[in-house]
């Protein structure tokens, strides 16, 4: 719909003159980000247990299920859980993937405010599209902190109790009571570890910027590297706000076209990146797949 309605042969002409590029943008910056937000990973686990390479496979198959999926962004986390057993418990894996949930959405809070800052230093002061932006920051900081709140005070033996008496199997109370303890003692203990998988996943998010800049260049688009933050951690907004569409389809596409309108730089090229954006990520979901169907679990070991 927003390509039949902005000028469908100029964004396609647009795309085509990629030609060999695309193969650029489909590899960089897309694989550091990949390779920080699985540093971002492993510091998210109480302590070192998995070798990198299989994080690495194992967050590739999660993310193409985040993205591929109506899971609301979640069920890839239980494909990276379930892709480590036999390399460590369920005590260990589901711990870390709720760590690093939450510190990558803790430094995606942080490049937004990165975003809404230089946006009311130089580009969109006043504008109606910050002051949302602004709110979605404030949402976005309460839901957090209940999060990690909840995390510490025994959120899934609750959640397991709250369902047996649904009558809703959840998985047994001292599995839960465990994976729980270790969550407590992660933010009690390991200060350290949840600065640096924050750290990690905020350079992650700022290489983000680089690829936004990057693809514009090489659709003809002129924006400093501070326009493409902007523009990057408004769509990173855009995603929080919609998890519960797969791939935000359609409204991440729609927000880029108002984004691109408020910095002035017109429809056309909105909708024109936007493509480009998903021709990389439809790459990246099928390497995603690939691996997951390559990878097999071996037996659980012992806590």
């Amino acid at each position: 719909m927003l390509v039949a309605r902005n000028d469908p042969a100029a964004i396609l002409a647009s795309i085509a003159e990629l030609s060999w590029r695309l193969a650029i943008v489909a590899c960089f910056p897309v694989t550091l980000v990949m390779l920080f937000d699985t540093l971002g990973w492993r510091f998210a686990f109480l302590r070192d247990g998995v070798a990198f390479p299989t994080l690495v496979t194992a967050r590739l198959a999660g993310e193409a299920f985040n993205m591929a999926t109506p899971t609301a962004a979640l069920g890839g986390e239980a494909v990276k859980a379930w892709l480590l057993r036999g390399v460590v418990p369920l005590e260990a894996s589901v711990p870390s993937v709720i760590v690093a949930k939450t510190t990558i959405t803790i430094a995606q809070g942080l490049f937004l405010v990165l975003g809404i800052a230089l946006a009311w230093g130089s580009a969109l002061p006043g504008s109606p599209l910050l002051y949302g932006m602004l709110w979605l920051l404030a949402v976005e900081t309460v839901a957090l902190a209940g999060f990690v709140v909840a995390q510490t005070r025994g959120m899934l033996a609750w959640g397991g109790r709250v369902l047996a008496q649904l009558g809703v199997p959840a998985g047994g109370p001292e599995a839960l009571g465990r994976i729980d303890d270790v969550l407590a003692r992660f933010y009690r203990t390991a200060p350290l570890r949840l600065a640096l998988s924050i750290g990690f996943h905020l350079v992650a998010w700022l290489l983000g910027s680089v690829e936004t800049w990057l693809i514009l260049r090489f659709l003809g688009v002129d924006v400093s590297l501070t326009t493409a933050t902007v523009i990057e951690a408004f769509g990173t907004a855009i995603r929080f706000a919609t998890f519960l569409i797969p791939a935000s389809l359609g409204v991440l596409e729609g927000g880029f076209v108002a984004t691109f309108a408020a910095l002035g730089l017109g429809a056309t090229p909105a909708v024109a990146f936007s493509l480009v954006r998903r021709l990389r990520e439809a790459v990246w979901v099928a390497i995603g797949l690939g691996a997951f169907a390559l990878v097999r679990p071996r037996g659980e070991p012992a806590a």
